[in-house]
């Protein structure tokens, strides 16, 4: 196999031939089968090793021009869409690609999707205050707020890793509550 992509950043088992990233593109494209923001198509590649930011960047360029995926602007994002001819590439190409990189692309995708589904679904609110900054989490279906919790954090690390914990998981946090609450 040649390789003849930058390998900076490409982990073992990731990506090192710029026909396989093109493929890869389009079978991530393809396996979620809805447009996706460029920076979770990158973060879906670049996570696990993927293939460099780089040759991904090419990768899209080239797969635009040449009609295989349509960029689209969807909420002032930049994002993309499989078109037929990328899913024609896909179905017919995408074996060539090892089984663990097309699974942990798309799982990668799959749960950034979902991350920023929940970021849409639920609001956190950051205030600077005297003893550091208070963090306001609000669970919310539709347009009923279930619950809304706020924290005292220390500092500006802190503010991010709770709201990363409670993104991965919004409802692990309620249901504990509710049980600690309830039993």
């Amino acid at each position: 196999m040649k390789f003849d992509a930058f390998d900076a950043g490409i982990e073992l088992g990731g990506l090192r031939n710029r026909d396989d990233i093109r493929l890869l593109v389009c079978y991530l494209l393809k396996a979620i089968d809805k447009p996706i923001e460029k920076e979770q198509l990158n973060n879906a590649l670049l996570e696990n090793g993927l293939a460099n930011y780089f040759e991904i960047s090419q990768a899209i360029t080239e797969l635009l021009s040449n009609g295989a995926i349509d960029m689209l602007i969807i909420d002032d994002e930049e994002c993309y869409k499989i078109l037929p001819r990328g899913k024609e590439i896909a179905e017919n190409l995408e074996m060539t690609l090892p089984k663990t990189v097309r699974e942990r692309a798309v799982n990668s995708a799959i749960k950034l999707l979902t991350l920023k589904e929940v970021e849409r679904e639920n609001r956190i609110d950051v205030e600077k205050v005297e003893d550091g900054y208070n963090v306001t989490f609000s669970l919310m279906s539709g347009n009923d707020e279930l619950m809304k919790l706020t924290l005292l954090v220390g500092d500006s690390m802190q503010v991010e890793s709770v709201k990363k914990n409670y993104l991965e998981d919004p409802i692990k946090l309620y249901s504990s509550i509710i049980t600690a609450l309830t039993v």
